[in-house]
């Protein structure tokens, strides 16, 4: 998504214009994205409130570009962020725009009257789906929003990449099941002035634990274990688990190591391949169980049949919209992993059961992320701000 909004601003304010990625995790973002002479990653404190306010002020225009913009199913400190470096464009009279962003879950009656103050503050708001844009005025939030779609939909893979598995997993079957998972009893991420180190994110955030989090940590992996020895004994199929976040990597790999046949599985993570590996791998699956909503957006150019097992509102929001609620999941289901098998059994038999679903989902969303870099390019010109288009 990242990569994509930074051609978007290329391709509206020409080569030339210099861009600015502030980054709590500047070791992750340079794995995938490279400096230049007009594009640099700002390293910032777990403490960013000063930060945030200097970089404000030595730039022409503020994007909010996280997809988890106004939400605090991870983190009140992600929202606050946002909310803070929208606050300070405008005291500082900088043009702010929330750039193709969601809204989720609001669990804290504080953090939305947060929102509906400070998230007014926002010259535009450019919401990924309708529900989003309602999510927001049901708190209050008076914006000027336009509702598009994520704009990692325009984004291309490298035809270098094309021949990754091949290279890095061959093997002759008829086509391998990922799995996407998410440990959800991490979430949310804390303040804590001292904690675990082991339960660190980054001090002074600390993800959720307790003793009981942590068994439910472990019966997950080892239902994804199960699940992934079902795939490869009764529907034939080798296993994906796909780390589409370095976070994801611990949940992978104890699923793997549980496994009765972890020959027939890999783990692929974000820590080793890139964007445009993921994507590619992501468009090669035979099926995808996913609990990762840009697992869901990038496989839906190649229309791979999914079934999600979803934990936060923009997984089900984007479900329901291309169709697919019957394949959508909750945490808190009794046998959900023997539904997760079914419907992944019922897909591998049949896949044309949902692609026509897909397909026109993926091009409605395609059509309606494409308009990002029109909005962007207006939204420029009404301030004043130069522009090659």
């Amino acid at each position: 998504m990242l990569l994509s909004d930074i051609e978007d601003v290329r391709s509206v304010f020409g080569p030339e214009a210099r861009i600015t990625v502030p980054t709590l995790n500047e070791r992750n973002l340079r794995r995938y994205l490279a400096e230049g002479p007009r594009l640099r990653i700002a390293p910032i404190p777990s403490i960013y409130f000063g930060a945030i306010r200097r970089l404000v002020a030595d730039h022409d225009l503020v994007m909010l570009v996280e997809g988890s913009s106004y939400m605090d199913t991870w983190s009140s400190a992600l929202l606050w962020a946002f909310l803070w470096a929208t606050r300070c464009a405008h005291d500082a009279g900088k043009p702010c725009l929330a750039y193709a962003v969601d809204a989720g879950e609001m669990r804290s009656s504080l953090n939305r009257r947060l929102v509906r103050s400070e998230a007014s503050k926002t010259d535009l708001i450019i919401a990924r789906s309708g529900a989003a844009a309602e999510r927001l005025r049901s708190w209050g939030v008076s914006a000027p929003m336009e509702v598009t779609a994520d704009n990692a939909f325009t984004f291309t893979p490298d035809r270098a990449d094309e021949e990754l598995l091949p290279r890095v997993w061959p093997g002759e079957d008829s086509g391998m099941v990922g799995i996407a998972p998410v440990d959800f009893y991490l979430w949310p991420v804390v303040f804590r002035p001292w904690g675990r180190r082991r339960d660190c994110y980054r001090w002074p955030y600390y993800f959720s634990r307790s003793a009981e989090r942590c068994r439910l940590s472990d019966e997950l992996a080892t239902g994804y274990a199960r699940l992934a020895d079902r795939v490869a004994g009764e529907l034939g199929r080798r296993v994906a688990f796909i780390a589409m976040e370095q976070l994801d990597e611990p949940l992978c790999q104890a699923s793997r190591e549980r496994m009765v046949r972890p020959d027939r599985a890999r783990v692929f993570s974000s820590r080793e391949y890139h964007a445009s590996q993921l994507t590619v791998l992501l468009r090669s699956l035979a099926a995808l169980a996913t609990s990762r909503f840009h697992a869901c957006v990038l496989s839906l150019a190649a229309a791979v049949p999914q079934v999600a097992l979803g934990h936060d509102l923009r997984l089900a929001t984007i479900y329901h919209d291309l169709g697919l609620d019957d394949w959508f999941i909750r945490p808190d289901e009794a046998a959900m992993f023997d539904r997760l098998r079914d419907g992944l059994a019922g897909l591998l038999a049949d896949p044309e059961k949902q692609r026509p679903l897909l397909r026109r989902g993926f091009a409605d969303h395609l059509a309606r992320a494409r308009r990002n870099r029109e909005l962007l390019a207006g939204f420029a010109r009404a301030r004043g701000l130069p522009t090659s288009v």
